[in-house]
C-alpha cells in the first residue's frame, strides 16, 4: 500500500527546517522533516509518494549524494534542491542527473510553493501511469527490436557509449533510440522507465545474450 504523498523536508538547520514544515502543514501538505541525508535514506521505501525539498550542502551525506543513492534505487521521488548562491553550478549538475528543480536561498516562498506543487502533480502522473500495467505493455510493443535492445542496456545504468559499443552502432544512433524509448513509453525519466520495467518485468521477452 502505498503511503499517502508527503514533502520530505531534508535540511540541517533547525530553524529553517522547521519554519518550512509549518508553512507547509499550515497550507495543507502532509510533511515530513529530516535533519540529515541518512536519517530519511533509512526511512526511504519505494512506496513514498510526493516530493523532496533537499538542501544541497550538509554536513555528512550532502544533498547530491542523497540524489546519487536515490537513482540507485530508482526512486522517482521529484527532487527541487535549495542552494546557496554558489552552489548553483552544482545544482544544475544534479538538474542532469534527474533533480526536478531548483530554488536558491533566500528563496521567496511562493517561488518555492508553486515549484512543490509542480512536483507533487509529476509525482502523481508518474505513480498513475505504473499502475497502468496493460498501457505499459501496449506501449512496450510499439518499441522497434533495436529499441528494446537499447532499453535493456538502459536499464543497466550503461552509458550511451558502452551501449553504442555493445550494440555496434554510433552514439548518435543510441541517443535517437534512447529518446524514442523514453517517448513511446511515456516515461518522464530514467528511473521512472525502469520503475515501469519492473511493473511488467514477468511479461517482458527474453532474448538470447
Amino acid at each position: 500500500m502505498e503511503t499517502a504523498a508527503h514533502v520530505y523536508i531534508v535540511e540541517d538547520d533547525d530553524a529553517v527546517r522547521d519554519s518550512l514544515q509549518m508553512m507547509l502543514e499550515s497550507i495543507g501538505w502532509k510533511v515530513l522533516a529530516f535533519a540529515t541525508a541518512d536519517l530519511f535514506l533509512t526511512d526511504y521505501t519505494e512506496l513514498m509518494a510526493g516530493c523532496i525539498v533537499l538542501d544541497i550542502r550538509m554536513p555528512g551525506m550532502n544533498g547530491m549524494e542523497l540524489q546519487r543513492k536515490l537513482n540507485e534505487k530508482n526512486s522517482i521521488l521529484p527532487i527541487i534542491f535549495v542552494t546557496g548562491h554558489g552552489d548553483v553550478p552544482m545544482a544544475v549538475d544534479a538538474m542532469q542527473h534527474g533533480a526536478f528543480d531548483f530554488v536558491q536561498k533566500p528563496y521567496r516562498e511562493q517561488e518555492l510553493l508553486e515549484k512543490i506543487s509542480q512536483a507533487m502533480e509529476l509525482d502523481k502522473e508518474n505513480r498513475s501511469s505504473l499502475l497502468q500495467k496493460q498501457q505499459i505493455m501496449e506501449n512496450m510493443q510499439e518499441l522497434t527490436p533495436r529499441e528494446q535492445d537499447v532499453m535493456r542496456l538502459m536499464i543497466e545504468g550503461k552509458a550511451n557509449k558502452v551501449i553504442a559499443s555493445d550494440l555496434n552502432i554510433s552514439k548518435r544512433t543510441v541517443e535517437i533510440h534512447r529518446a524514442r524509448v523514453m517517448e513511446k513509453l511515456n516515461a518522464n525519466s530514467l528511473a521512472h522507465m525502469v520503475r515501469m520495467c519492473m511493473v511488467v518485468e514477468d511479461q517482458l521477452p527474453v532474448t538470447d545474450g
